[in-house]
């Protein structure tokens, strides 16, 4: 077959494929709303996860280890352990408080406390000692930095600990129950975006091939007189095609003032997260993953669908 020949073949698949969508206006409109409502769907899973993992960041930033030092600790034994501690694969971030910082803190929480600043200023001097703020880059790997915590690394000159206190211990309980609620979020996000996409999935398919079942009899004929099966297939292809674009366009539309109303909804419940400005910063991406997926599935959902009549 020609350069040309195949050309012309393709414009009259195209031709066929938009001929085809314009002659069942009514069937082409419903299949475009089952495959915007499909789209939705996938929507919303994108939505969905990006505010799960707000949560889930919301709930890691919660958790940190507060390592306190005795008030004789110098300044360079506790810079050293930080060091150290950043050295750690297991370590996200760590941030050092003086002693004079969290004095101040100290004060700043109990303002309206004034036997408590009474007793400080009776003690004449600083009580406190230095503190570092340990971030794990996972809330499981807290173990392993308490470990570190507990070894050789902390001790000073004269093989004493210079260590006060590590809150891991304290708030072991909470730490893991946190990081199982987190784990389990996961797994359930993943777990219900495979369900959505499949069903969503599935509902396109029927409808399109409820669609093909309606030429059944025009593919049967075709097959007869020694139509390619490509050739047959071509047209379908290009209206499941269109229902993808079509619908693709419109559940953009629909996702313009629906992420607005729920932008302020989702900032007021979710801290720093508004659904709206989500939707603008990554449109491209969104829309990207819309019109792919709307393609993919009309022509997927058309080429299975219309095996079953090439059957002759």
């Amino acid at each position: 077959m020609t350069r040309e020949m195949l050309t012309t073949k393709l414009r009259r698949v195209i031709r066929t494929g938009f001929f085809n969508f314009s002659r069942n206006g009514t069937v082409s409109l419903a299949s475009v709303l089952v495959m915007t409502v499909t789209l939705m769907t996938i929507g919303l899973i994108s939505f969905s996860g990006a505010v799960l993992e707000t949560s889930l960041a919301e709930l890691r930033d919660k958790i940190d280890v507060n390592v306190t030092f005795v008030p004789t600790a110098s300044e360079e034994e506790i810079l050293s352990i930080k060091h150290s501690l950043e050295s750690l694969p297991e370590v996200l971030l760590v941030t050092y408080v003086s002693r004079e910082e969290a004095l101040t803190a100290f004060k700043e929480r109990h303002a309206s406390d004034q036997a408590i600043l009474a007793a400080l200023d009776e003690l004449g001097e600083n009580p406190l000692g230095a503190v570092l703020n340990v971030k794990a880059r996972d809330p499981s790997q807290y173990a392993s930095v308490a470990d570190f915590l507990e070894g050789d690394n902390t001790l000073s000159q004269g093989g004493l600990t210079i260590i006060d206190k590590v809150n891991y211990f304290q708030n072991k309980t909470a730490i893991d129950r946190l990081s199982s609620i987190i784990n389990s979020a996961d797994k359930l996000g993943f777990a219900l975006t495979i369900i959505l996409a499949a069903i969503s999935i599935l509902i396109a398919f029927n409808t399109i091939r409820l669609t093909i079942y309606i030429a059944k009899d025009e593919i049967s004929v075709m097959r007869l007189v020694g139509a390619s099966t490509t050739y047959i297939q071509g047209p379908f292809v290009v209206v499941g095609v269109i229902y993808g674009v079509m619908a693709g366009i419109l559940t953009l539309l629909i996702f313009l003032p629906l992420t607005y109303w729920l932008g302020g909804v989702t900032e007021s419940f979710f801290t720093g997260f508004n659904l709206f400005s989500y939707y603008t910063g990554n449109f491209l991406q969104i829309a990207g993953i819309i019109m792919i997926s709307g393609v993919l599935i009309g022509a997927l959902s058309s080429i299975l669908a219309v095996r079953k009549y090439l059957k002759v």
